[in-house]
């Protein structure tokens, strides 16, 4: 619904609608109107949808200023000219959200570490990947659902742990991320390894070379390997 001259509220009348004992309502135009009670000032809009008057919350003002609620109203009319009801297109909106954010990084990472990795590991080394985990990566991307988790997105937070100098964690970091997203795979939540297209993209950890004993002398009498 375009704005026209149903709009029947200013700015400044909306702003000196202030309780004063009793609520009271201040309508605009196309069903949106302004309730005003103790606990504070609700935009609502009031519209049919299969024969029955119903209503959708618009926010909260001064949060949600009248040029705001407006352009809420509008969308829901849109919709409404759709022959979609707009509080049911809200609250699948919501219950969707909520499915991306039970299924986070974060939220299937720990998941993954109490029912696989802390069984397959000693405590104190579950214990460490986790909270490189929660130091390096959750940060990151620990909020994002784990289905949209982009290769580029996982290599900008081990290239961080790289430029540090610990080439070393980000390699453990990035065999973790694919250890989760794997298990993501097989509970239906992802539907690749992002972890396993960085293979080749971290510096290689350095390899420590430990000097050879040339001298019979140096091995530890107690040591179990023959001198030859």
């Amino acid at each position: 619904m375009p704005p026209g001259n149903t709009d029947r509220l200013t700015a400044v009348a909306v702003k000196a609608a202030t309780f004063q004992g009793n609520p009271f309502k201040k309508f605009d135009g196309g069903g949106l109107f302004l309730h005003v009670k103790a606990a504070g000032s609700y935009w609502r809009l009031k519209y049919r949808f299969g024969g029955k008057e119903k209503l959708l919350a618009l926010g909260v003002y001064p949060a949600v200023t009248l040029k705001d609620a407006r352009e809420k109203r509008d969308e829901a009319r849109r919709l409404l000219a759709r022959e979609i009801d707009p509080s049911a297109r809200r609250q699948a909106q919501k219950a969707a959200d909520a499915a991306a954010q039970a299924n986070s990084f974060e939220d299937v990472a720990r998941e993954w570490w109490e029912q696989v990795h802390r069984h397959r590991v000693v405590p104190s080394h579950a214990a460490r990947n986790l909270r490189r985990l929660e130091l390096h990566i959750f940060p990151a991307i620990g909020q994002l659902p784990i289905h949209e988790v982009t290769a580029p997105q996982l290599l900008a937070a081990l290239r961080q742990v790289e430029q540090t100098g610990s080439i070393e964690t980000a390699h453990r970091l990035r065999s973790l991320a694919g250890q989760v997203f794997r298990y993501a795979i097989s509970t239906e939540r992802a539907e690749r390894d992002i972890a396993a297209d960085l293979r080749d993209t971290l510096r290689p950890a350095e390899t420590k070379h430990h000097a050879a004993i040339v001298d019979p002398g140096e091995i530890s009498p107690r040591s179990s390997i023959p001198v030859r």
